[in-house]
């Protein structure tokens, strides 16, 4: 996909399973069925899917995706069928806790899936829901456990779902966006290994002896200058931007505004004598401050080893997804003497 303006805050994103429950739950209710809508809340120990995940069951039993890979469904089925539905309002259904319990659902022993289970009603607002997400926009969901009431507001920079005594706090919408300055062979091993983590993946490159070649499906390629780009994508907390030009006419200015930005990370590739003679251009030739400028991941990636384009899309992403979980990954001790490699960009000494 090609996108040669500037109009890109959030461009359409990838259906991922949760959303297509929303969508199946949306259906059904137009066709006249009852359904209840199962959100994890919690889990302790291993667990097939992360709290956030969906389930929806069908009055006649019928199941849209899954929080357990099938372990529990047949039991939701159950209490959808007797119990919530009946109710009428939510319930908080736990699994697992003790050892017996544990081998009945197929969980490990001790551990725990907590869901939140709602019979959808027009008070669920799940329609109004869709529409502000296929608009892009990030949306919080607020759930009354007494009433099964929901409020809708706009998203903040948070994903984290919270569980009170009288509230489901849920956040939907595109969550995490990586613009990627570059489009070279280095980026068509991150487009597609980033789309797979669930990044909506955005390739700026206004030169045509890049941007000709450049063919990853589900990545939009724009056209327009990278500070540009930078300043149009009005970068967010859920936003990643990463610099692979090795050319300061395109990486710098794009830098600029990223560091200013509340992006969560913002990084360039290069060697370490490179990043250090890119961060003293920026200080000597912009107003940025020295905070700003140590939020300025370089040489970009974990210190792995990775050489080729493909180990270093691996190490770019892993200290990605460090950075997004609140992880500092230390230095790592190589286990025999190794050769810093200036082409790899990565563990360039």
């Amino acid at each position: 996909m090609v996108d040669a303006g500037l109009g890109l805050r959030y461009l359409p994103c990838m259906d991922n399973v949760d959303l297509q429950v929303m969508r199946q739950v949306v259906a059904w209710q137009a066709s006249g069925h009852r359904v209840v809508l199962g959100t994890i809340t919690r889990t302790w120990g291993s667990a097939p899917r992360p709290p956030g995940s969906s389930v929806a069951i069908r009055d006649d039993g019928l199941v849209a995706g899954s929080v357990s890979g099938g372990c529990i469904e047949d039991d939701l089925v159950d209490k959808a069928r007797g119990g919530v539905l009946a109710a009428g309002v939510p319930q908080v259904v736990r699994y697992g806790i003790d050892a017996d319990a544990a081998h009945r659902f197929g969980l490990p022993c001790g551990g725990l899936i907590e869901l939140v289970m709602e019979p959808v009603q027009p008070i669920t607002r799940l329609p109004e829901l869709l529409e502000r997400l296929t608009r892009g926009e990030r949306v919080q969901r607020h759930l009354t456990l007494a009433t099964g009431a929901v409020t809708l507001q706009d998203g903040g920079t948070t994903d984290e779902l919270t569980l009170t005594d009288t509230t489901l706090t849920t956040h939907h919408g595109p969550s995490w966006r990586l613009l990627l300055i570059g489009a070279g062979q280095m980026t068509q091993y991150l487009a597609q290994m980033a789309q797979a983590l669930g990044y909506q993946v955005l390739v700026c490159d206004p030169r045509e002896e890049y941007a000709t070649g450049f063919d990853v499906p589900g990545a939009t390629l724009l056209r327009t200058m990278p500070d540009d780009t930078v300043t149009a994508l009005l970068p967010d907390g859920h936003t990643a931007i990463i610099a692979l030009t090795h050319d300061p006419k395109l990486d710098d200015l794009a830098l600029l505004e990223a560091l200013k930005s509340p992006a969560f990370y913002v990084g360039a590739i290069g060697s370490r004598l490179n990043q250090s003679k890119r961060k003293q251009r920026l200080k000597e030739h912009f107003d940025l401050t020295d905070e700003q400028l140590a939020r300025l991941h370089g040489p970009v990636g974990l210190k792995n080893g990775a050489r080729t384009p493909p180990e270093i899309a691996v190490s770019i992403l892993a200290e990605l997804t460090a950075v997004r979980y609140g992880f500092r990954v230390p230095e790592p001790v190589p286990v025999q003497p190794q050769v810093a490699v200036e082409a790899g960009c990565v563990a360039a000494a």
